[in-house]
């Protein structure tokens, strides 16, 4: 007897809730930035017009950067989410 609770150990509940939290904080953080980063890229080549960001070559790179970022975080969330 090692102190734990019949059925597993102590913190095997609570890693499991941490895992579950932690994927759906990057499946937010992913889905906004994929969203922000479509945004930052069609303003950057100029399709939305009235913005001091629009027809800035600069917003053209880092919106898809942010893109691919936000499609890792997506990733990596839904992993975290199957696991449990």
């Amino acid at each position: 007897m090692n102190g734990a609770p019949a059925g597993g150990s102590a913190t095997g509940g609570l890693r499991q809730k941490e895992t579950a939290m932690s994927g759906w904080f990057r499946l937010t953080l992913g889905l906004l930035a994929v969203v922000v980063g479509a945004i930052w890229t069609v303003q950057g080549l100029g399709y939305v017009e009235g913005s001091a960001m629009t027809g800035q070559r600069i917003w053209a790179v880092i919106g898809p950067a942010l893109a691919l970022v936000g499609l890792a975080l997506l990733w990596l969330g839904m992993r975290a989410r199957g696991r449990r």
